[in-house]
């Protein structure tokens, strides 16, 4: 059964119980209010009569004889039915509109008068009476048995009508209420049937982008559609950066794999000159003088020292990038920036390069410190000056550094190739290579990345301005734990 059936079941139960305690207390209270008014005009009425009894001496004894009913001018003599049953001579004495009837009430034995009830229900012909009976007693002698008796076909009728009105409104009221209810209820429930749907509609397809549209007034169910569509806004959230990821591991695998293909293929290759040159099978060995044989080993020597070190590089680039992604970080402590740089500036000197190294005064960092790590902060310069170097064949690469609001700027500038500004989105993603520089310029495109993480690890920031032909700047933007003194 569904829950609409259920709510509707429950309701009309409890409403089908409460109106019928609500119409059994109306009925007990009119009936109750009606034959009390009944019971009262009998008792009152029974003041009104009195019998008539005769005295007389029978065998020396004093006896009473009952010789009829006297009554007041206050008696209701059409509408009160009266019999008195004379014990002594087993008769009975009936007032008119009784005679009419052509029956009697039935009359109780002499020894259980004393224990009949005060009143009590008869029927004569088929018609209803309230009877008021008490027995007549002289000298703690029984001698007769007072009847008093009203109609009660008006008081049944409207008792029986007042019944069947409770009933049948109370069908009416119940079937309404079915009917009303059922309506209600599918209109009530059928939010949650909305919530079905897109809950069945995602699991057989993987559209996480699906809302529910609900303009109801925030109830429990509204509170429930709300829930729910935020849920389905976090896993929708959650199920782009899987796939992100996903998308991310293959490219970060297939890129990997190409960037050590071809080291391995030039190693491979050199090995493999290298066993020919070099085999003890006459028939295998080149037919080369031992000058020039000498010559193409250390050249194969000299490529497979170079590929095994840009292996390395790459092996090592590769672990800086999977620590990253498993969330773990390094050590941080305050680090004077101006001798850190300075000593950047220094060995930057000693790197292969073509173009003119020109540093600015450092003296303005005096003071500051950097929540960071020093290695790790001089690997990141170091990536952005090597990469300067590279893409500068000619011209100067400028090393500086400025404050501006609580922040330091760590300029890297040069003239070199440049870039096209729609590639700057892309070149701190793994192995992205401008498509200029491919084949150009020697490096596998994991450096910026690795940048890019340790800036993000010391909360700060880089910008990039760049034109194809005219060079870039970057600009590291790092907060200052502890700001230079006021002059």
């Amino acid at each position: 059964m569904s829950i609409r059936l259920r709510l509707t079941a429950w309701y009309t139960c409890i409403l089908a119980v409460t109106l019928i305690l609500f119409g059994s207390a109306v009925y007990g209270v009119v009936h109750f209010y009606t034959f009390s008014k009944v019971k009262s005009n009998l008792e009152e009425q029974s003041k009104q009569i009195q019998p008539n009894l005769v005295l007389y001496i029978s065998q020396g004894e004093l006896k009473f004889d009952i010789g009829g009913l006297s009554a007041t001018s206050g008696f209701q003599s059409s509408q009160i039915f009266g019999q008195l049953h004379d014990y002594n001579n087993n008769r009975d004495l009936i007032t008119e509109n009784l005679g009419r009837m052509k029956k009697t009430f039935p009359v109780p034995s002499a020894k259980n008068a004393f224990n009949v009830d005060t009143f009590e229900t008869f029927r004569l012909n088929g018609n209803p009476f309230m009877v008021y009976q008490k027995p007549v007693v002289v000298q703690n002698q029984l001698i007769g048995f007072l009847q008093l008796a009203v109609w009660t076909g008006h008081e049944e009728e409207l008792l029986s009508l007042l019944r069947s009105i409770l009933i049948i409104s109370a069908t009416i009221m119940v079937l309404m209420a079915t009917t009303f209810g059922l309506f209600l209820a599918r209109k009530s429930i059928a939010p949650i049937g909305k919530v079905i749907e897109a809950a069945d509609q995602i699991q057989k397809g993987s559209d996480l982008s699906v809302r529910i549209a609900y303009d109801g007034p925030q109830d429990e169910i509204g509170q429930l559609i709300n829930t729910v569509n935020n849920m389905l806004g976090r896993m929708e959230g959650f199920y782009k950066n899987l796939e992100e990821s996903y998308a991310a591991q293959r490219r970060f695998v297939s890129d990997a794999s190409h960037e050590l293909r071809t080291p391995l293929t030039t190693i491979r290759g050199n090995v493999d000159l290298l066993q020919k040159m070099w085999s003890k099978d006459d028939s295998e060995r080149p037919n080369l003088d031992e000058e020039t044989m000498h010559q193409m080993t250390l050249e194969a020597v000299s490529d497979i020292a170079d590929e095994s070190k840009r292996m390395s590089r790459l092996v090592s680039d590769m672990l800086s990038l999977a620590r990253a992604d498993t969330g773990r970080t390094f050590e941080k402590q305050p680090v004077p920036l101006e001798i850190l740089v300075e000593e950047v500036a220094r060995r930057a000197k000693m790197l292969p390069r073509t173009a003119e190294w020109i540093t600015g005064d450092f003296s303005v960092l005096n003071g500051v410190y950097i929540n960071g790590n020093k290695d790790y902060m001089q690997q990141m310069l170091f990536i952005f000056i090597e990469n300067a170097f590279k893409y500068t064949p000619e011209g100067q690469v400028v090393f500086d550094a400025f404050i501006y609001k609580n922040q330091v700027g760590i300029r890297i500038s040069d003239t070199g190739i440049g870039m096209d500004k729609e590639e700057v989105p892309h070149i701190f993603d793994r192995f992205y290579r401008a498509d200029q520089s491919r084949g150009v310029t020697e490096g596998i495109g994991l450096g910026l990345s690795i940048a890019k993480w340790i800036i993000d690890e010391l909360e700060g920031s880089v910008e990039v301005v760049t034109r194809l032909g005219e060079g870039t700047t970057f600009i590291i933007w790092l907060p200052i734990v502890f700001p230079t003194p006021l002059e």
